[in-house]
């Protein structure tokens, strides 16, 4: 059992420490996320643990994770389903990086171009082309 002592504080300090809304906060927790401990008059109060989830799930967000996946990747004791999820992740996270450095090949061609219509140049068509262009 959580200790509210450890550190204590009240949703709006927690949502003021990472730059999210107080409905947020509520919002993972009604979806499993968080369990901040309670205090008299059902207050919600986040612990070290607490603030080490939020950020976890900040990060895992970032990282294109939805609420679903960052329930499955947390939930104790079920390392395969975990695997699996993160698995996936990085599937997602490799295809989006390749299609990133992709459209970075193409920006970066485009500027060093002098070609009045960037579209005739042949070497534009052909990192086009490399990048499944049409």
């Amino acid at each position: 059992m959580k200790s509210s002592g450890d550190h204590a504080l009240s949703i709006g300090a927690v949502a003021a420490r990472f730059g999210v809304a107080t409905h947020v906060l509520r919002h993972w927790e009604s979806v499993g996320l968080l369990t901040p401990a309670r205090v008299h008059g059902d207050r919600r109060r986040y612990g070290r643990e607490d603030l080490h989830r939020v950020a976890v799930i900040l990060r895992a967000k970032q990282a294109g994770l939805g609420l679903d996946a960052i329930r499955q990747m947390l939930a104790g004791g079920n390392s395969a389903q975990r695997r699996e999820v993160l698995r996936r992740q990085h599937a997602e996270l490799t295809r989006r990086v390749a299609e990133a450095q992709a459209a970075l090949r193409l920006v970066e061609c485009a500027l060093r171009c002098d070609h009045e219509d960037v579209a005739r140049c042949a070497h534009f068509q052909a990192v086009v082309a490399e990048g499944g262009g049409p």
